[in-house]
């Protein structure tokens, strides 16, 4: 019974009703059982052997892979890495695409320059930019940033641009009424009514970058998750490639749910 005196919908009629709304307990415990039944499925499916054994290993010996790379082989190492390697390039995509992306938006010139370059190396693929980056430079760190950098900077200086020339005309021409300065209206005005949607499009940019890791670890590298995955992959060890491809996914979700976290604490008004 709601506070109008309405009886309240039940639990199933709230899940499958046209953008019905749900608890966030009861969110979370829909998504806990879609896992747990993804895992059953996958479990299932490695009994049955509806692929052989050494192509399709069972949820647990997959675990039983990660715990003898995290003991015997310092994946931590790997993984951290890894990690560094993404959130440089997500951090130095963030940077510039920010501001550009605010330039972009509000002047005609900026993004008459910008725009087209950026259309065109965003449809490049980024596995076909291997050897350009070896050849410029070399096969250190930088390489590998960059080619996470390529394929996340390029995608989200124009979400930025898009979530900029979403805000209201109207508050910008009362910025203009006030007396306000380009510089204060971008700042003061375009900034904080894009946030929310720019952090969101940051979050689903830090996903991308994620993707494309195990190919700017296959530049010459001698550690990182992608590096073990691959290692593996030559020994046909299936596990280990699994459980490289299950700790990629399990560090981006973590990360995915502490953004989003933030973002509701953030944003609270909406």
């Amino acid at each position: 019974m709601t506070r109008n005196g309405q009886h309240r919908p039940s639990l199933w009629r709230q899940l499958i009703a046209f953008r019905g709304q749900t608890s966030r307990n009861t969110d979370l415990w829909v998504g806990v059982a879609s896992f747990v039944g993804l895992a059953l499925l996958w479990e299932l499916a490695a009994l049955m052997r509806w692929a052989p054994p050494q192509f399709l290993p069972g949820p647990g010996q997959v675990i039983g892979a990660l715990w003898e790379l995290l003991v015997k082989y310092d994946f931590l190492s790997d993984i951290g890495i890894s990690v560094f390697r993404v959130w440089a390039a997500f951090l130095a995509s963030a940077i510039i695409a920010i501001p550009l992306g605010l330039m972009m938006s509000s002047f005609r010139i900026v993004n008459g320059v910008s725009e087209p370059v950026v259309d065109f190396i965003r449809y490049l693929p980024v596995p076909a930019l291997v050897p350009l980056t070896v050849i410029w430079l070399g096969i250190g760190e930088t390489s590998k940033i960059t080619l996470l950098w390529i394929g996340t900077f390029f995608q989200l200086v124009l979400l930025i641009a898009d979530d900029a020339r979403r805000v209201p005309k109207e508050s910008i021409e009362i910025g203009h009424t006030l007396g306000a300065r380009p510089f204060e209206i971008l700042r003061d005005i375009v900034l904080r009514s894009m946030m929310p949607n720019m952090v969101d499009n940051l979050r689903i940019t830090l996903g991308w970058c994620w993707t494309y890791l195990i190919v700017a670890e296959i530049v010459a590298a001698d550690s990182g998750v992608g590096y073990v995955i691959m290692s593996a992959r030559r020994y046909v060890k299936t596990d280990e490639v699994m459980a490289g491809i299950l700790t990629i996914g399990l560090i981006g979700l973590l990360t995915d749910q502490l953004i989003r976290l933030a973002h509701r604490r953030w944003f609270r008004y909406l």
